[in-house]
């Protein structure tokens, strides 16, 4: 049977047991069918091979054994399944749940970031409908209030307005699409950050949320009820360990306690207690970052008040980093409020799966049981063992690691969760082990134990011990997960990805591939302009030589005169004046001489008398 033939009957059966369930009213996933079909397969006890087709009895024996399976809601092992399933592919770390929201908002915000960075407004009124638009998009990003709330759209209006003018637009609507994009993000940052100072200084910010003190109470309000579902975990963990271990010392107890579904029990909770410990680190880590952010948050507002105080006009390069400086902080409390109530979300649907553990064993039915049985704490069980230590040179071929000759001890990769080795394929339980008493390293694993006469047992034949904990796996299925088993069955947990790369080890893939290499992988460098024949490059020469005598003009049109940068140079005027004329004249004296006489009188002889009545020049 091909592999595409194969995998057509998996989908085949697993189709048909998810519509025989939901015909019994029972609405299973696709993924917790796949897990459970191969589960049932790889249980010794169903007596299916892996390695051989099955045939047309033995899938119809598949598929009731897996429908029964998946219908009975009182195993413990299906509930653990069901957690782990649940988990693996709804639990996501810090990184890519907030690098996946941030993808989310930005798909978000993608339809009016194109609306603005697209539009070319050649009128006034259409100027202004793009400034509304950008007023839009800065609340929108910044999450401080609602789009329809009047005040906060005149609140962010005028911070922008602050910043960025609308005698900017034409500025703004020159730019290209991608700096226009980032001009947007820097407003929103700066507008943001002058919204959240004005709050700091009761000046706006209304309708901003007091996110730190939101944090302040949230996140220890949620650390508590992840203890407690801890508390409850670890006193149900110990009192089922007791009992087992009661069971296993006592034939009359085993015979009493058999009916009991005990280590299943004890396998659910003890995931669920792993589960919980996740949750409680990362709101551990919460907690300390919102604590650094809201000492950052009070000095930058402090310092941007002693830089403002009541000056008219300040230097946006002293105040503007410090906006920014405090949007980005805002921002990361926006993304602690999301991470807290991601974490809040999980705690609250992993508890829906401990629900069976009051419902196998109620208080009363517990108490019971546990008449006469001691029951001890794993702390108790790990001080009890605190003085006891592997002697080396009772093993030659053994490396022992101790916390004073290995350096890193406490980050060392322990196997199978830190559980005693041994415990776990002997015994069935999960037992915690103590690395004081000698950490086992067999073929770059290490192993722990939780007692030295274990320790020594397994040291002797660690392989033999090894494939028993894989037998025990195969006939509890949640084993592998909780026991971090994937690397040895590689094949059979498909949902299950490891996340981090520190914590558990990836299983080896293999596959058929193939590789081709491309004949010129670096782009061509062919120089178009070179030329081998001679006269062609005398050509060229007499070419650039007739250049030397030709006149470059150029020329504008209406379409393109916008398009560069022209400047023109005019010599101012001087003031300077010149007289070319001259207005001048001259006179001479008009002579006035009179003649007395001329007519004669009395005597025969005539007497002429002249006189002379002529200015001199110098009177004149």
């Amino acid at each position: 049977m091909s592999c595409d033939q194969a995998e057509s009957v998996i989908k085949k059966i697993i189709r048909e047991i998810g519509q025989e369930c939901a015909a019994q009213g029972q609405t299973v996933s696709e993924t917790l069918v796949a897990f459970l079909v191969k589960a049932v397969v790889l249980d010794p006890r169903n007596d299916f091979s892996v390695d051989q087709i099955l045939t047309k009895k033995e899938v119809q024996n598949l598929t009731q054994l897996c429908v029964t399976r998946l219908l009975d809601t009182t195993n413990p092992s299906l509930s653990t399944i069901k957690m782990q399933v649940y988990f693996d592919m709804n639990y996501a770390n810090r990184a890519e749940l907030l690098s996946e929201q941030h993808r989310v908002l930005e798909g978000r915000l993608a339809p009016v970031v194109r609306d603005i960075t697209d539009s070319c407004p050649r009128v006034q009124e259409e100027v202004e409908n793009v400034y509304r638009k950008i007023v839009s998009y800065v609340l929108l990003r910044s999450g401080l209030g609602s789009p329809t709330d009047i005040e906060v759209v005149r609140e962010v209006t005028a911070a922008l307005q602050s910043v960025f003018p609308q005698t900017e637009m034409i500025t703004f609507i020159s730019l290209s699409k991608k700096n226009k994009e980032q001009q947007l993000k820097n407003l929103a940052m700066l507008v943001t950050g002058i919204r959240l100072y004005n709050k700091e200084c009761r000046k706006g910010g209304s309708s901003i949320d007091d996110l730190p003190a939101i944090l302040n109470e949230a996140i220890p309000s949620a650390t508590r009820a992840v203890d407690e579902s801890l508390n409850t975990c670890h006193k149900l963990a110990h009192q089922y360990t007791a009992l087992l271990e009661s069971m296993q010392e006592d034939q009359h107890r085993y015979t009493q306690l058999s009916s009991f579904k005990l280590k299943e029990a004890l396998f659910n909770v003890r995931q669920y207690e792993a589960f919980l410990c996740i949750l409680l680190s990362d709101a551990i880590t919460s907690a300390q970052e919102v604590e650094k952010m809201n000492v950052q948050f009070v000095a930058t507002v402090e310092q941007l008040k002693n830089t403002v105080q009541n000056k008219v006009s300040i230097d946006t390069k002293e105040v503007f980093p410090l906006f920014v400086a405090l949007s980005n902080l805002w921002t990361s409390f926006q993304d602690q409020i999301l991470l807290l109530s991601f974490l809040t979300d999980m705690t609250n649907n992993l508890q829906q799966f401990s629900e069976i553990q009051s419902q196998l064993f109620p208080e009363e039915v517990l108490t019971s049981l546990l008449e006469g049985v001691t029951v001890k704490s794993d702390e108790e069980r790990i001080r009890e063992t605190m003085g006891t230590r592997v002697n080396v040179s009772d093993f030659k071929n053994q490396e022992w690691l101790f916390p004073e000759t290995t350096d890193n001890f406490d980050q060392l990769l322990i196997q199978y969760h830190g559980f005693c080795a041994h415990a776990i394929g002997v015994r069935g339980l999960t037992l915690p082990g103590n690395p004081a008493i000698g950490i086992l390293k067999h073929k770059e694993r290490c192993y722990v134990f939780s007692c030295k006469e274990a320790a020594y047992i397994f040291a002797q034949d660690p392989d033999k011990f090894i494939q028993l904990n894989i037998e025990k796996a195969k006939e509890h299925a949640e084993l592998i997960q909780l026991l971090e088993l994937r690397h040895q069955f590689e094949y059979f947990a498909p949902y299950a990805q490891a996340r981090n790369a520190d914590k558990c080890l990836k299983p080896t893939t293999k596959c058929d591939s193939s590789t081709q290499t491309d004949t010129h992988i670096l782009p061509p460098t062919i120089v178009t302009s070179y030329e081998w024949n001679e006269w062609e490059l005398r050509r060229k020469a007499i070419k650039l030589a007739n250049l030397r005598r030709k006149l470059t003009r150029a020329m504008q049109t209406d379409l393109s005169h916008m398009r560069r940068e022209n400047s023109t140079q005019v010599y101012l005027p001087k003031d300077v004046s010149t007289q070319t004329k001259r207005d001048n004249s001259s006179n001479v004296p008009r002579p006035q001489i009179f003649l007395e006489g001329l007519q004669g009188g009395s005597s025969p002889t005539t007497h002429m008398v002249k006189v002379d009545l002529t200015r001199a020049v110098a009177e004149t």
